[in-house]
């Protein structure tokens, strides 16, 4: 009789929506970061750099390696010289894999790298670290990792979509 009623037990809801506001925040974080970066959409040929026509490519030489995994690499190796009067620091190349079935090509767009060494192994360098100056010349390679089963295996045409000068 003199002892004190028992209590109804209560949902703490102050814990509650605390819990579900860090829902909210963390979702939305997720979103905004699982976004691809803005760019053109795939398969959509980019004009030509104004830079682009100082650059002459030549001796391009095709190559495929296979991976321990089942996939396969396409290796395309050439020769840049720099024509024009600036230094260039870097070269977005677009190429265009023909096929013989009448579709649009498979069009790749790619960082050209420079050949550092050849021996034991071909080792690559972004041409940020050895820029091509007026006049200068490099061996480049450009790499694929994603060709359609439909490419006609003829040499793709090449394209400087973005050169970085100073």
């Amino acid at each position: 009789m003199f002892s004190e009623p028992a209590r109804e037990k209560s949902i703490p809801t102050v814990a509650i929506a605390i819990a579900a506001v860090a829902v909210v925040v963390l979702v939305a974080v997720l979103v905004v970061l699982g976004r691809k970066p803005s760019g053109p959409p795939p398969n959509t040929l980019l004009p030509v750099s104004a830079y682009g026509d100082n650059l002459m490519v030549t001796n391009v030489q095709m190559s495929e390696a296979a991976s321990q995994i089942g996939g396969k690499s396409t290796y395309i190796d050439g020769h840049i010289a720099n024509k024009g009067d600036k230094t260039v620091t870097g070269v977005t190349a677009q190429v265009l894999f023909g096929n013989d079935l009448g579709m649009p090509p498979q069009i790749e767009t790619v960082p050209m790298t420079l050949i550092r060494t050849r021996e034991p192994y071909v080792d690559t360098e972004p041409m940020s670290a050895a820029p091509l100056a007026p006049g200068g010349e490099a061996d480049f390679r450009l790499i694929f990792e994603n060709i359609g089963e439909n490419w006609n295996q003829q040499t793709p045409g090449m394209r400087a979509v973005q050169v970085t000068t100073r």
